[in-house]
C-alpha cells in the first residue's frame, strides 16, 4: 500500500529486514498515555510498543528507545551515552534532526545517522512494534533486527 511507504519502510525494505506494517487509529482516552492507546488499538500487550524519542547528551543528540509503559531515565541515558548530562532535545530539533515529525519519529530511516540506545527490555520480545515514519502506522520488526540495523547500544533507560 502506497501509504505505507515512509523512509522507515525504505529503510528497511533496502536492507532486506522483515517488517509489518499495522495501522491503527487512537481514542481519545485519557487514562492512558497515547502509547498505550496504540497498544490497545492494536489489540497486542503494550510492552511490547516502543517509542522512539530524541534527546542530547552533553549537547550531542542522541536516540533512545524505550517501552511505551515506562517513562525514560534521562540519567540513565547520560550514563549509557557516557554523559554527564542529558536532556529531551527541543521537538523542533528532533524534527530536523530526524526528518519525522514528533509522535511519528521512527528508529529507521532517519534523515542524520545518530546513536542509538535502546532498554534491554526489547530483548525480552522476537518482536516489537516501532513507529513507522508517521501518526497511524506501527511496524512489527524482529527485536534483533531493530537492534542490529540501528546500531543500538543495550541499557537499563525505563523507569
Amino acid at each position: 500500500m502506497a501509504s505505507d511507504v515512509t523512509p522507515a519502510t525504505r529503510e528497511l525494505t533496502r536492507s532486506g529486514v522483515s517488517f509489518t506494517a499495522h495501522h491503527y487509529q487512537v481514542d481519545d482516552r485519557r487514562d492512558v498515555s497515547y502509547g498505550e492507546a496504540v497498544a490497545i488499538s492494536l489489540g497486542v500487550d503494550p510492552e511490547r510498543v516502543f517509542k522512539t524519542l530524541v534527546a542530547m547528551a552533553d549537547g550531542a543528540p542522541v536516540v533512545a528507545v524505550v517501552p511505551v509503559t515506562s517513562t525514560m531515565s534521562l540519567k540513565r541515558l547520560a550514563r549509557a551515552a557516557g554523559a554527564k548530562r542529558a536532556v529531551m532535545a527541543e521537538p523542533r530539533d528532533a524534527e530536523r534532526l530526524t526528518g519525522y515529525v514528533v509522535g511519528g519519529i521512527s528508529p529507521f530511516g532517519r534523515r542524520r545517522r545518530l546513536p542509538v540506545f535502546c532498554d534491554r527490555s526489547v530483548t525480552r520480545f522476537d518482536t516489537v512494534f516501532v513507529s513507522g515514519g508517521r501518526r497511524g502506522i506501527q511496524l512489527e520488526v524482529a527485536a534483533d533486527d531493530l537492534l542490529r540495523l540501528t546500531g543500538a547500544v543495550l541499557a537499563d533507560l525505563a523507569t
